[in-house]
């Protein structure tokens, strides 16, 4: 047995912290954090990163992390003559990672022209939509420089925009690369009772990059109103090509002799809560293909998280998913699949309660194509089996 210990200062503090938004002084404070201590795992294994075969949506995150750290953001609204201005920063410590800076941008609403508008600029964090199972945002501006202006009232619909560069306050692109990025976000689309449409444009502009430019689309439709209370459903179709993210932000620009990539995705998310039972289940398939090479990457997924509360503060989840790799030449497919059993402690039954405190075990097994790809991290010595057992905090406020 080998133990690891991590954040355990931060888990007493963030556990004895309220589920909403401190207000200290008229300064808002909200954050997340994770950690936790992983006590049983096989020694000569790496499982920094979690059990994945790489694909977006192929990360069933309980009891599987791979990582912990700590975001807070600090947030301060000044009012002069009805027009506010927001002053937004927000820190972060990943594993043993340097502080870095996640966002800090400047906000202004209220203007005479727009009131319902919000004009900013800096770095801000543009997350829009998750599946929070596998720790993926499916439409997500990105952290980079820029401005922009969201909930633009035009009609009956709402607006966003963002033009982005390549850089952040952390680092700075390559020497001879650069890269611009522009956003065009259109929400509350009614389409049908209980059900609203979001389109997310991407559009990207490069030079000094080995591929040239890029562009994307998501359209999601969310269903709120199915006749039961509690249950929701997620659908969207995305596709994207060369630096643009399939979901919106900057695809990887490091340096100059990274290629762009096709990609295309179809994914469905379901949400529930039932009294004491809750959950959250995912399907998708995603196709990628980089400018470089000659093969397509198919990558699907399938599982689910569920909970059921047997007192108002104590409740049982259980997460499991299976996931494959694929390719159109002759490499073999992998796969791999994963169960995670934790007894909860929490401040509320619900699924979305937090803070909770977790006592995980999780199994895993892949097959031989799976070992192979993963030689360097969780599959060496060609293991194609896994058991982790451990304590984890997850807390938002």
């Amino acid at each position: 047995m080998k133990m690891k210990l991590t954040c355990a200062a931060a888990a007493l503090c963030c556990l004895s912290a309220t589920a909403f938004a401190a207000d200290v002084g008229g300064v808002e404070v909200t954050g997340y954090s994770r950690g936790g201590g992983v006590y049983s795992y096989n020694k000569d294994q790496q499982i920094k990163g979690g059990l994945t075969l790489g694909g977006d949506l192929q990360k069933y995150r309980l009891g599987n992390e791979g990582d912990y750290g700590l975001e807070v953001n600090i947030a301060k609204t000044f009012d002069v003559e009805g027009v506010k201005y927001k002053l937004d920063y927000m820190p972060t410590k990943w594993g043993s990672g340097n502080v870095g800076t996640e966002q800090a941008f400047v906000e202004v609403s209220g203007l005479s022209f727009a009131p319902e508008a919000k004009i900013w600029a800096g770095q801000r964090r543009l997350r829009i939509q998750d599946i929070h199972i596998v720790d993926h945002f499916l439409m997500d501006y990105g952290v980079n420089q820029g401005a922009g202006v969201t909930d633009l009232a035009v009609g009956g619909v709402k607006v966003g925009a963002a033009l982005q560069t390549g850089d952040t306050f952390d680092q700075k692109m390559a020497n001879g690369t650069s890269a611009n990025k522009f956003n065009l976000d259109v929400s509350d689309i009614n389409t049908n009772p209980g059900g609203k449409v979001r389109v997310l444009l991407t559009s990207v502009s490069t030079s000094g990059l080995a591929s040239s430019g890029g562009s994307g689309l998501t359209i999601s439709h969310n269903q709120s109103d199915f006749g039961m209370p509690g249950l929701s459903n997620s659908v969207f179709l995305q596709t994207s090509s060369g630096y643009a993210n399939i979901n919106g932000r900057f695809g990887d620009i490091s340096a100059a002799t990274v290629f762009g990539k096709k990609t295309n995705r179809i994914a469905d998310s379901i949400n529930w809560q039932s009294g004491r039972f809750g959950g959250q289940a995912l399907v998708g398939y995603q196709t990628t293909k980089k400018d470089n090479e000659t093969f397509t990457t198919k990558d699907t997924s399938l599982g689910g998280r569920i909970s059921y509360a047997y007192t108002k503060n104590f409740k049982m989840l259980f997460d499991a998913g299976t996931t494959s790799r694929s390719f159109s030449d002759n490499q073999a497919s992998q796969r791999l699949n994963k169960i995670t059993i934790a007894p909860t402690i929490a401040m509320a039954p619900d699924f979305w309660s937090r803070p909770e405190l977790r006592f995980y075990v999780t199994k895993a097994n892949w097959n031989e194509a799976a070992a192979a790809a993963n030689s360097a991290s969780f599959a060496a010595n060609n293991r194609k089996n896994q058991t982790l057992a451990g304590v984890q905090y997850e807390v938002w406020w």
